[in-house]
């Protein structure tokens, strides 16, 4: 319960969005575009008028969010080692400098000879519709970021509690209580593993952590079911290639495995083997996952849609739309496939 508490208070402290997140520069996108086109309604006398508008207000802001972009892009890491505020100022100064070198370089385009005179009243008038911009999309994201982050911690609390499930428990102490006595020193390293297990599972209070822990942890879990289960329960590992220093959500992969031996392995009365690949390409981290499953299993069980329904849920809180999640129900094989980002351990 103390474990749970201190979880649920560490609140995530203010941050600027990742500029190199897809999902951040679409949403800048359509909000950016979506107050230009306020602005045409309300500037507009006529329905006839937002279109000619709409093309005024795109010729200088369409250069501008694109250079914009580019430019927050290239500097994201560093205004990730700035404090929010000072990194809020940057952004700032940044879309003003960009806002008046580009209506500056447009000459006519921007001012036509008979509003000369007025250049630098709009100069400055772009400036701070640079700066009202920046503060309604920082604005939109900060908030953003702490619903998440609230949400991210309540998701963080239901995979310590359910993850691990009461009936893996019990059926684990079962296993080791079978071979106690005929095999006193296989159920000592059994009981380690399980304490191991259960250890790492309640103190990953991360949002990522690194690939060969959560390999170890998998490894522990099927360790266990094979003490159960037997040799009916096989496992097909293929990690090569795949850094250890890769970063994932975690207890990822051992839900997988779980279900895969509950809804698969387990009512197959020859048993079967669970493929688990892991492969490292241009479109991210790659986690394959594929099972045997009876023929008349035609959807997984509610157990099942709960498990993966937490990690959907989990990939698109840390990834947003750079992950990806699907699952193939074929008549006798279940398989999973996720692919997120791949991010690394900073060295220090």
């Amino acid at each position: 319960m103390n474990k749970a508490r201190s979880i649920k208070q560490n609140a995530m402290p203010d941050a600027l969005p990742n500029f190199r997140n897809l999902g951040v520069t679409l949403r800048i996108l359509l909000i950016v575009n979506g107050l230009a086109l306020v602005q045409s309604v309300l500037l507009a006398h006529a329905w006839a008028d937002v279109p000619l508008h709409m093309m005024q207000i795109a010729a200088l802001l369409t250069p501008v969010l694109f250079a914009s972009l580019l430019l927050l892009w290239a500097v994201q890491p560093w205004l990730d080692r700035l404090a929010y505020w000072r990194g809020v100022l940057a952004v700032n100064v940044a879309v003003v400098v960009l806002t008046l070198t580009v209506y500056y370089a447009g000459g006519e385009l921007y001012r036509p000879p008979e509003t000369a005179d007025y250049r630098y009243f709009d100069a400055v008038r772009y400036a701070l519709l640079g700066v009202a911009v920046c503060g309604i999309l920082l604005a939109y994201f900060n908030l953003r970021a702490r619903f998440l982050s609230r949400a991210l911690h309540e998701a963080r609390l239901q995979v310590l509690r359910a993850r691990i499930r009461p009936h893996f428990l019990f059926n684990s102490i079962n296993a080791v209580l079978g071979i106690v006595r005929a095999q006193p020193k296989q159920a000592e390293t059994a009981l380690e593993d399980m304490a191991d297990l259960f250890r790492m599972a309640m103190n990953e209070t991360g949002d990522l952590v690194p690939l060969h822990r959560e390999i170890q942890l998998s490894r522990q879990y099927i360790a266990l079911e094979q003490l159960r289960i037997g040799d009916r329960l096989r496992v097909d590992w293929d990690t090569k290639g795949v850094p250890d220093d890769a970063l994932i959500p975690p207890l990822l992969l051992q839900p997988l495995l779980e279900n895969a031996v509950y809804h698969g392995i387990e009512r197959l009365p020859q048993g079967g083997s669970i493929g688990v690949a892991l492969r490292l390409g241009g479109d991210g981290l790659r986690i394959t996952v594929e099972n045997p499953c009876p023929l008349r299993e035609t959807a997984p069980h509610a157990g099942s849609k709960m498990a993966l329904r937490n990690i959907r849920e989990r990939l698109a809180l840390l990834f947003d739309v750079e992950a990806s999640y699907q699952v193939e129900n074929g008549k006798d094989f279940y398989r999973v496939e996720i692919t997120l980002p791949y991010r690394k351990e900073e060295t220090r």
